[in-house]
Parts: structure tokens; sequence; C-alpha cells
């Protein structure tokens, strides 16, 4: 009889998958940059607060934090280099202005992360411990993330179109915290079930809405770059994905 542990071995590495899919979604984006060489009006921060998300699930996946964490650690590690990639291309099409503002919001984040692996190696005697410092960080960052859709759904209902809400992401964004759902439930993990769990119900939420007002939607309008969630409000709405990819 296959273990438990065999099993959760295998959701992890089809979770790996998953998420690594998702952290290539915003490839056109990036294409569409570097063609024209300039961000015109895309935002960085989507990228900047994936690229922390990353940084604390490396963080919690690692042995001395939480051990037996090893598809936590490889799926998020290679999404922080992938966000990094992001950031420096946009960090080399941005006037100055904005390279300013990226320069100070990453500066943060590698003190913020720096702060939390200082404390919890030096306030926190027991991988129990650790793990729930890291662990309540990653549930507070991962739910903001996959909690940033709302502000599209709202969009769809109040325009009846799902123009900013593409189907094929929010199909997959529904498989991977899914399938991290799963994960977390084989070995029971808190942390990582409760960010993913709600990311899961929201992009099952945002299939509904898609099949809801689908027909309501012009056609030329379904055709959309794909992006990372906004965890702030910008001036004009641009599509979304799920990344706080968990882990």
């Amino acid at each position: 009889m296959i273990s438990t542990g065999t099993i959760r071995t295998v959701v992890g590495i089809i979770g790996n998958i998953i998420s690594f899919g998702l952290f290539l979604s915003p490839l056109p984006t990036f294409i569409t940059i570097v063609k024209k060489r300039a961000v015109e009006d895309f935002s960085p921060v989507p990228y900047l607060a994936t690229l922390l998300n990353c940084m604390l699930w490396v963080v919690y996946g690692v042995p001395f934090v939480h051990p037996n964490s090893m598809l936590v650690l490889t799926i998020n590690g290679i999404g922080f280099f992938i966000e990094a990639l992001y950031i420096g291309i946009f960090f080399a099409f941005a006037p100055r202005s904005l390279r300013l503002k990226i320069l100070s919001i990453l500066a943060t984040e590698l003190l913020f992360v720096g702060v939390v692996l200082g404390g919890v190696l030096g306030g926190a005697p027991t991988h129990d411990k650790r793990t729930q410092i890291v662990g309540i960080l990653c549930v507070i960052f991962g739910t903001a993330m996959y909690a940033s859709p709302l502000s599209i759904m709202k969009l769809v209902v109040q325009t009846k179109s799902v123009k900013y809400m593409p189907f094929f992401l929010s199909f997959v964004s529904f498989l991977n915290g899914a399938c991290w759902t799963a994960y977390s439930l084989l070995r029971f993990d808190l942390y990582i079930l409760i960010p993913n769990g709600l990311g899961a119900l929201l992009a099952a939420a945002q299939l509904i809405l898609y099949f809801i007002y689908y027909r309501t939607t012009p056609k030329d309008d379904t055709k959309q770059n794909l992006e990372l969630p906004q965890i702030v409000p910008t001036n004009a709405p641009e599509p979304l994905s799920s990344l706080a990819i968990e882990k």
C-alpha cells in the first residue's frame, strides 16, 4: 500500500509544477516591456510582493525552521529567482523615479526578511517555535496575496465583464490552491492550509463569476496579458494571477 508520505510527495511535486507555471504567467508582459524598452503603466508592486512572499516561504522551508519541507523550499527558491529576474527587467527599463521606488521597497523587504531570519535563529530555540513565528508571517502575506483578486472580482460584477480575469489563469490558480491544500492536509500543516485553502475558494469563486459574465463580455476584451495580482489598488485595474504561491 502506498504510504501517506509518498502520496504527499507526489502531490507536492504536482504543486511545484503548477506553481512554476504560475510564476511564468507574466512572461508576455515582460516580453512586451523588453520589446518596447519601457514599462509603460505596468506596476512593479505585484512582483515585489511575490518576491517577499517567496523569501518568507524559503525561510519557512529550510530544515532549521521547518524540517521535511523540501518541496516548499524548492518551488519558492525557483520563484524567488524568477521574480528577481522580473524585477531586474523592470528596473532596467523604468524611469529614474520608479527605480528609486523599487530599490527602497526591495531594501525594506530584504531588511525585513533578515530580521525575521535573525530573530528565529536567535530567539526561537525549537523547530516548533520557529515554525510558528515564520508560519504566521507566511499566512499573513500569503493570505493578502490570495485575497488581492477580490478587487478584480468586484470589478467583474460591476462591469459584467471578465476582461481583467482570464479563465486559464483563474483555473490554474484553483488547481494550485487545491493541490497545496491537499498537500497540507496529508501531513497537517495549518500554515500552508490557510492561505491555500482560501486561494482555492477565491479561485473557485472567480471561475463561477467567469461563467456567469462570459457571455456579457465583448469578445475583443477577453484577450489580455497575464499579470500577477495587485496588492494595492492602482489607477487602472490589471489582469490577475494568483501567485502567492504557497509553500
